[in-house]
């Protein structure tokens, strides 16, 4: 009798664990369907609406995030360099290009769970697009770094893997069909610059 209740305890204990571990694992590893994918770049066009994948639904209500809807805007995230390397908040990049057309878009470095890194004492936690220095083409160059740098900085504290987070707000892209020629920015590391540490 006893063996059989210890059996199926320990039976309930590995499916519980188990489910659990494997759900963790899913959102924390799968980004889920339907991204749209631009370089380095992904974004979820369909979340937020009623079309929105399981996994995206699980994450936002694990994480308390609302998905902006179709009419307001679009998140795109890297996590990885122009080269594929994950990005690194020891080490220097460069952020260079142009955005798709939108009224107001913000840069900031996340967690892998998109929760915004705190911020340096003094300073604000992201980036925005009525603060940005450009050239005469509208392009511009943002740099990524625990260091201060002159110009477009963005400071990351701490070690570690960070995720860029790029919101676009009242944009055409969040709702246009023609998503093939949208251009985003590059991240590269700044090899000269290298890793801290």
């Amino acid at each position: 009798m006893l063996r059989t209740v210890l059996l199926t305890g320990l039976t309930l204990a590995i499916a519980i664990g188990g489910g659990t571990g494997s759900v963790q694992y899913a959102l924390d590893r799968f980004e889920g369907f339907g991204a749209l994918k631009v370089g380095q770049w992904s974004a979820y066009p369909a979340a937020g609406t009623p079309d929105s994948d399981p996994y995206a639904k699980a994450r936002g209500a694990r994480n308390g995030t609302l998905a902006l809807g179709a009419a307001e805007g679009l998140i795109f995230h890297a996590s990885r360099d122009a080269r594929g390397r994950e990005l690194d908040r020891s080490c220097t990049y460069r952020i260079t290009g142009a955005t798709p057309p939108a009224r107001f878009w913000t840069l900031y470095p996340a967690d892998r769970s998109l929760q915004p890194l705190p911020p340096r004492p003094g300073m604000l936690p992201a980036l925005h697009s009525r603060e940005i220095l450009r050239s005469e083409d509208g392009r511009f160059s943002i740099t990524v770094s625990p260091e201060a740098q002159p110009g477009n900085w963005l400071p990351v504290e701490g070690s570690g893997p960070f995720v860029l987070v790029m919101t676009f707000y009242d944009t055409p892209v969040a709702s246009s069909s023609g998503l093939s020629d949208l251009v985003m920015p590059s991240a590269s590391l700044v090899e000269e610059a290298g890793c801290r540490g």
